[in-house]
């Protein structure tokens, strides 16, 4: 038998913190990427990040858990497995076959729309909205909208990292939606 080593902190979201790789001027110079593909290569480091996720929602469980296109699906759909709950995935537009409701916001360089089955969620379903990061708040603002306008009622906003400067996480809990962040990014 192999007895896995000890977590190099005490503190999980360090260890989970020196597993995020970043890459300077990706996608265009200036930009500090933060990479979290090595957090998902290394399955130790996998299952701490999940289990936070999972001690955070396991006694205030949701009713679905939706993932933001794309590392949103990643996380959000581990987790709504070992929570025993549905997945819902919030697409890029023209990804879903089905019926749609869709929402359009804004980027720095232009606007992106993102869209939901109309059939995702139930009025009254609380729904944990997920995705890999919070940056401007845009992209994770549109799914709470898409979700409300379907009836349910966003329970919290989670993300494994949060770029604080870029103004997002203020942007979200000043329009009401709770967040549950492991890492920050701030002044860098």
């Amino acid at each position: 038998m192999t007895i896995a080593p000890a977590l190099l902190t005490d503190r999980p979201s360090d260890y989970i913190r020196e597993h995020i790789r970043t890459v300077p001027d990706w996608p265009v110079p200036g930009v500090q990427f933060r990479d979290i593909t090595p957090l998902l290569q290394n399955p130790r480091v996998f299952r701490v990040l999940i289990d936070q996720f999972v001690h955070r929602y396991f006694d205030t469980r949701p009713d679905v858990i939706a993932g933001l296109d794309a590392r949103g699906f990643i996380i959000g759909s581990v987790l709504a497995y070992e929570l025993n709950v549905g997945f819902v995935p919030i697409r890029k537009k023209g990804k879903l076959p089905f019926t749609t409701v869709e929402e359009t916001y804004e980027l720095e360089y232009g606007s992106a729309t993102v869209e939901v089955h109309t059939d995702a969620v139930k009025p009254g379903d609380r729904v944990l909205l997920i995705d890999d990061l919070i940056a401007t708040g845009g992209t994770m603002m549109a799914g709470k909208r898409l979700l409300e306008r379907l009836g349910a009622t966003v329970i919290e906003g989670a993300a494994i990292v949060d770029l604080p400067e870029l103004g997002g996480s203020d942007k979200l809990r000043e329009a009401g939606l709770p967040l549950f962040t492991l890492v920050d990014f701030s002044g860098h």
